[in-house]
């Protein structure tokens, strides 16, 4: 018994050290495929973050032109302890394209930041507080825990769509944060324009 207890043992030893091995070369590979690729390039994650922003408020913005969007604020607006002005300031058509204007006009100062870091700042400060207002509204939404799954953390309605400004929220931080660490230093700045000039 003792026999075939060892041998099970030397046999289980062998296979995980084996299978620890090639997992390990496996990721190995990967990496490497990833290095070949530019992951490792200055800034790649700097500028994709920034282009997806972008495209983000491009795309947000676009929306409030139209009146099927109006309605689907109802909800949002009404329920959001920081943004509720919105309807007695503006109507609601008014409040929409006024949420409309700003996220083009965050998105164009972001766009800019690509090439000069002060408009990217303003545009980072101003997406930085766009997602504080609209993350705000959770705990507010009227029936976003589903109370047959035994309410929270079981999100239903229109909570799971605001949840996903805590990560845009954290992607705007990100960006102020580079943006702002470029800015106050003048020597980087200077070489990323050269930079800039030689690549024209």
């Amino acid at each position: 018994m003792n026999r075939i207890m060892n041998k099970t043992v030397s046999v289980t030893g062998a296979g995980s050290i084996v299978g620890r091995a090639a997992a390990r070369d496996l990721m190995n590979s990967l990496i490497k495929v990833l290095i070949k690729f530019g992951i490792l390039t200055e800034d790649l994650d700097y500028h994709l973050i920034r282009a997806a922003m972008v495209i983000i408020f491009f795309f947000f913005g676009y929306q409030k032109w139209f009146a099927y969007e109006v309605e689907r604020l109802i909800p949002y607006i009404s329920n959001g302890p920081l943004i509720f002005w919105l309807y007695p300031a503006f109507g609601m058509r008014g409040a929409t394209l006024f949420l409309g204007v700003s996220e083009w006009t965050f998105g164009t100062l972001l766009f800019l930041g690509f090439w000069n870091k002060k408009p990217g700042v303003l545009g980072a400060l101003g997406s930085s507080v766009t997602f504080i207002l609209t993350v705000t509204i959770i705990p507010f939404m009227p029936d976003g825990w589903d109370a047959a799954a035994g309410g929270f953390p079981a999100m239903t309605g229109n909570v799971p769509f605001l949840m996903k400004d805590v990560v845009l929220f954290a992607a705007s931080v990100y960006l102020l944060k580079q943006d702002v660490t470029r800015v106050s230093s003048p020597a980087k700045q200077k070489r990323e324009s050269s930079e800039v000039v030689l690549s024209h």
